[in-house]
C-alpha cells in the first residue's frame, strides 16, 4: 500500500508539468524558454542530490569514458522529448497534452527489438533480442482510443492544423523518453544509479538547452520573472519530488512484477491531476463529456496494460 500512495503523490507532482506548461503559454511566455529553463535548474538540484549521496566522481568517470554516447542520447530521450512536449503546449490544454502523452506507453513496446534483454539459463548469462509484447500492445488500443476520442473533441474546436501540431511532437517526444533513457541504461550497464543517470543526461543535454535558449532569446527576449518561477517549480516538482517518489515506490516492490505493475499504473492519474489542477489554479472549464469518457479509457488502457504485462512477467518465471 505504501508503494501505492508513493506512485500517487508522484503522478501528482509530474501532473504540475503539463499544467505549469500550459499557465506559461497562456501569459505569453515562449516554449523555447519553458523547455530550456526547466533544465538549466535541474542541473544544480540533482548536483546536491548526487553530490550528497557521494556519488559524483564516478559520474564524471562514466560520462567522460563514453561522451558522445551521452551527448546523442541525452539528446534523444530529454532534447527530443521534453522540446515537443512544451511546443505542443502552445496548442492544447494540459489535461489534452497529459492524457495523450500516454501513448508512451505503446512506443515503448514497439521500441523492444531495438534492446536485448538478458537472462540466467543454467550457469550463464544468454542475450537475446527483445520481442514487441503484442499481449499487452492489444490492450493499448484502449489508450490509442481514449487519445483519439479526446482529440476528436478537442479538434471540433479549433483547426485540424493545431490538434496535429500536438499529435505529432508528442508522438515524436513518446519514442524519444524510452529510446533515449534505454540506450543510456544500455551505455550505463548498471554501474550508475538513476539519480547519475538523470544528472548525467541533464548535464550532456546542456548543450542543446544553450541553443534553444539563445532562440528564445533572439525571438522572444528574456522571459518574464513569472515564467522563472514556474519552470524551477517544474524542475522541483517534476524533475526531483516526483522522480524521487517514483525511484522510492518502485524499490519498494523490486522484484514483484505484479506490484510493479501496480505503480506504473498509477501514473494514469497524471490525466486526472492536470484536469484538477487547470480547473483549481487557471480557472480552466472542465471537459466535455466526451473528452471525460477518452479520459476514463486512458486510465483504464494502462491499468490493463500493466496487470497484462506484470502476468507475462510472472508467467515466464514460472515457467523458469
Amino acid at each position: 500500500m505504501r508503494a501505492i500512495l508513493l506512485g500517487v503523490c508522484s503522478a501528482f507532482f509530474f501532473a504540475f508539468t503539463f499544467v505549469l506548461n500550459r499557465a506559461m503559454e497562456m501569459d505569453g511566455g515562449s516554449w523555447l524558454w519553458s523547455a530550456s529553463l526547466r533544465y538549466f535548474f535541474m542541473v544544480p538540484l540533482l548536483v546536491a542530490i548526487v553530490a550528497f549521496r557521494g556519488n559524483l566522481r564516478s559520474l564524471f568517470a562514466e560520462m567522460k569514458r563514453a561522451s558522445f554516447q551521452w551527448l546523442l542520447w541525452s539528446f534523444v530521450g530529454f532534447g527530443l522529448f521534453y522540446a515537443p512536449l512544451c511546443f505542443a503546449a502552445a496548442y492544447g490544454p494540459g489535461w489534452l497534452i497529459a492524457g495523450t502523452w500516454q501513448i508512451t506507453i505503446i512506443s515503448g513496446s514497439l521500441l523492444a527489438p531495438l534492446f536485448f534483454v538478458s537472462y540466467q539459463s543454467g550457469n550463464s548469462k544468454v542475450r537475446v533480442r527483445g520481442k514487441v509484447p503484442f499481449r499487452g500492445l492489444m490492450m493499448s488500443i484502449i489508450i490509442l482510443l481514449g487519445v483519439a476520442v479526446m482529440q476528436w473533441e478537442h479538434a471540433s474546436s479549433i483547426s485540424w492544423r493545431d490538434t496535429l501540431l500536438v499529435v505529432i511532437p508528442l508522438i515524436i517526444a513518446s519514442f524519444a523518453y524510452p529510446l533515449g533513457n534505454r540506450k543510456m541504461m544500455d551505455v550505463c550497464e548498471n554501474r550508475l544509479d538513476a539519480y547519475q543517470r538523470v544528472l548525467g543526461m541533464t548535464i550532456a543535454s546542456l548543450p542543446f538547452w544553450l541553443i534553444i535558449s539563445l532562440v528564445g532569446l533572439s525571438s522572444s527576449g528574456i522571459p518574464s520573472s513569472g515564467q522563472v518561477i514556474q519552470s524551477g517549480l517544474v524542475a522541483l516538482f517534476s524533475g526531483v519530488f516526483a522522480t524521487v517518489l517514483f525511484f522510492a515506490a518502485t524499490d519498494l516492490v523490486r522484484g514483484n512484477m505484479q506490484k510493479l505493475g501496480a505503480v506504473e499504473a498509477t501514473q494514469s492519474l497524471e490525466v486526472l491531476f492536470a484536469v484538477a489542477g487547470e480547473v483549481i489554479l487557471l480557472s480552466s472549464p472542465l471537459p466535455s463529456g466526451i473528452s471525460l469518457t477518452g479520459m476514463a479509457l486512458v486510465i483504464a488502457g494502462m491499468v490493463l496494460h500493466s496487470y497484462v504485462t506484470s502476468s507475462n512477467a510472472i508467467l515466464k518465471r514460472k515457467a523458469a
